[in-house]
C-alpha cells in the first residue's frame, strides 16, 4: 500500500510513503533523482551488478536518475518513503554537493540527515511550510556530501560498450512491442546471446526488460501530466489496461490509478 504527493507549487517534485510485506519491485530505473528513507523493517537493495545491500531503519538512500535498482523486503514488514525530483532542478539547488552525491547509488546512516528528509516529507504531505522545501533539500544534499556512505553501488562505466549498444537501445525505445533478438543483435554486431549478456552488463536488464522499464518511465511521466490510463496504455502499446496494470505495478509497487491520483 502507499500514497503519493504532488503539488503545482513544486512541479519538479513528488513523493510517496509506502509499506510492503512481499517482493514488490522488478529491477527498474527512475527518470528523476530519488531520496529514499527506511522508516522500519529491513530491505534488500540490488544494483546493476546484482550486488546486494541490506537496508535498515534510519538509512537514507540516494539514487541518481537512470540507475537500475530494486528494493524488496528482507523479511516481514518494511516501511519507507521516497522523494523524487527532476535532476536538473536538484543540480541547481545543490551545486557541487548534488554532483558529489550523484556518483552512484549511495546509502547513508546518519540520524540528522534522516530526520531532515523525514521532516521535509512530513511537511509535503501536510502541505505545510512548502516555502522551506528547496532550502531543506539543498542542505540535506550538503549534509550527505559531507558524509562517507556506508555503501555505494557504482554504475558501469564502459563507454565502448555503451556506444556499441546505443543503436539497440534507441531502436527498443521507439518500439511499442518486443523486438526480434536476432535483429537487435545484428544492429550491435553481436550474437543474440552476446547481446543479452552485454545489455545486462551495461544496463542491469535484458533488452526486452530494459524496453519494458522505459515504457513504465514514460507512463509515469504521462500520468503525472494527467493523461488517462486508457490513453497511456494505448500510446505505449500495451495489449490492454489489464496488461498495463500488471507491468506498472511490478515496476512501481502501485497501480496506475493510485499513482495518477
Amino acid at each position: 500500500m502507499g500514497e503519493f504527493w504532488r503539488s503545482d507549487l513544486l512541479p519538479h517534485l513528488e513523493s510517496r510513503r509506502s509499506c510492503q510485506m512481499a517482493t514488490c519491485y522488478r529491477p527498474h530505473t527512475h527518470d528523476r533523482f530519488s531520496v529514499g528513507l527506511i522508516d522500519s523493517g529491513s530491505a534488500r537493495l540490488t544494483g546493476i551488478r546484482d550486488e546486494a545491500v541490506t537496508l535498515e531503519a534510519g538509512n537514507v538512500i540516494i539514487i541518481p536518475a537512470g540507475h537500475v535498482h530494486a528494493c524488496n523486503p528482507d523479511q516481514g514488514r518494511w516501511q519507507y518513503q521516497m522523494i523524487h525530483a527532476d535532476e536538473g532542478w536538484i543540480e541547481s539547488l545543490g551545486g557541487n554537493a548534488a554532483t558529489q552525491v550523484m556518483r552512484g547509488i549511495s546509502v547513508y546512516q546518519d540520524a540528522a540527515v534522516y530526520d531532515r528528509f523525514d521532516d521535509l516529507n512530513t511537511r509535503l504531505f501536510a502541505n505545510r511550510e512548502i516555502s522551506r522545501v528547496e532550502a531543506d533539500l539543498a542542505e540535506g544534499l550538503r549534509e550527505c556530501a559531507r558524509l562517507a556512505p556506508v555503501h555505494r553501488l557504482a554504475p558501469v562505466n564502459d563507454p565502448l560498450l555503451a556506444a556499441r549498444l546505443a543503436p539497440v537501445l534507441e531502436h527498443l525505445q521507439g518500439q511499442a512491442s518486443g523486438g526480434v533478438l536476432e535483429e537487435l543483435a545484428e544492429l550491435a554486431g553481436m550474437s543474440r546471446y552476446e547481446l543479452i549478456r552485454a545489455t545486462r552488463r551495461a544496463t542491469g536488464m535484458t533488452p526486452i526488460a530494459w524496453r519494458q522499464d522505459q515504457r513504465i518511465v514514460t507512463a509515469r511521466q504521462m500520468l503525472r501530466e494527467g493523461r488517462s490510463l486508457a490513453d497511456t496504455a494505448a500510446v505505449l502499446g500495451f495489449a490492454d489496461q489489464s496488461h498495463f496494470h500488471r507491468v506498472f505495478r511490478a515496476h512501481v509497487a502501485a497501480t496506475p490509478g493510485a499513482y495518477r491520483g
